[in-house]
């Protein structure tokens, strides 16, 4: 009986030490972005735990009123200080939803004309142009904004106080003038810095659009804005969201070019031609000449601005998801 034995060629060889580097490559890859994925989450665990407990001394103090209470004095003639957020909260809040009312519209009907309707030779010069409107300093935008944007604002905030001044509820929204330097102006700046991040997401994002959807709309009689509506938008809901929040967290957190505009005073009001402050301008405002309880409640209010953008981010992925499998639902 004759036995053969049979040799691996050297091409085989090869072959399986080509397919074993291949593994441990997959499985040093693995363990790589699971790393990454992990040290980002510890970077801003350490931010929270680290700002929380230079904070505390100011948490401390005031217990629930940091957040409830309106008044901030850390320097009183007489009693303790009194360091409150929500009107520096307020403040956040209504300046960078003006941004935003401003900034959205804007952005999307610029993404919508770079991808469906532009030139193609117009497309380059105008993301160039877009990119580098998102490349300018905060701090030039403040200015600009304090010596130009404020002063020619004010007659045209003055003839919307004239106008709507006597009418309920509009009235207080336009209120009494005192200068450009308001709610309002900061919102518009905010608008100007936010809308190329919006812009240049949003646009990616449509590019995505898969085009046989578009033709799919088009080749049944729709319209280009009802293919739109029902192709585009519907396909890149979620993206657009994102690039939203992304403009908000920008908003949110600005403080140069904010703290110029927008008066620096401490104020809840429904006027939007009104001083206020914001709490990352604030803290630029005021850190340097800030001791002890002063510096800690300053890093409080850091605080607070972390919790609310971890929290609108939170509700922005829930209401993605539900308005997924609403449409998956209908399908």
């Amino acid at each position: 009986m004759k036995m053969t034995l049979t040799t691996k060629s050297p091409d085989s060889r090869s072959t399986l030490a080509q397919r074993g580097g291949s593994a441990r490559a997959d499985r040093i890859f693995s363990w790589w972005t699971l790393g990454t994925g992990l040290l980002v989450l510890a970077v801003l665990g350490l931010i929270l735990i680290t700002t929380v407990r230079e904070a505390w001394p100011a948490f401390d103090a005031m217990g629930p009123r940091f957040l409830t209470e309106r008044i901030w004095d850390p320097n009183p003639a007489t009693g303790d200080a009194i360091f409150g957020a929500l009107s520096f909260a307020y403040g956040t809040a209504l300046s960078s939803l003006i941004a935003l009312l401003f900034a959205v519209p804007v952005s999307i009907g610029i993404a919508l004309f770079l991808t469906e309707l532009a030139p193609r030779r117009l497309r380059g010069p105008a993301v160039t142009v877009i990119d580098l409107l998102a490349a300018v300093p905060s701090v030039v935008f403040g200015l600009w904004g304090i010596l130009v944007v404020a002063p020619a604002l004010v007659p045209v905030y003055q003839w919307f106080h004239d106008v709507f001044g006597g009418v309920p509820v509009l009235g207080s929204l336009f209120g009494q003038v005192s200068s450009g330097r308001n709610f309002m102006t900061a919102g518009i700046i905010l608008a100007i810095m936010v809308t190329p991040i919006i812009t240049s997401i949003t646009r990616e994002v449509f590019s995505t659009v898969p085009r046989a959807d578009k033709d799919a709309a088009l080749a049944l009689g729709a319209t280009r804005w009802e293919m739109i509506r029902g192709a585009v938008f519907p396909h890149s809901f979620g993206g657009i969201v994102g690039a939203v929040m992304l403009g908000l967290g920008r908003a949110m957190g600005e403080t140069i070019a904010v703290a110029l505009v927008i008066g620096g005073s401490t104020n809840i009001t429904a006027n939007l031609f009104a001083p206020g402050n914001t709490m990352a301008a604030v803290i630029v405002q005021q850190f340097g000449e800030s001791t002890g309880t002063y510096t800690a409640a300053l890093i409080g209010l850091g605080v607070v601005l972390f919790a609310m953008t971890v929290l609108i981010n939170v509700l922005a992925q829930v209401i993605v998801r539900r308005a997924e499998a609403r449409m998956k639902g209908s399908r």
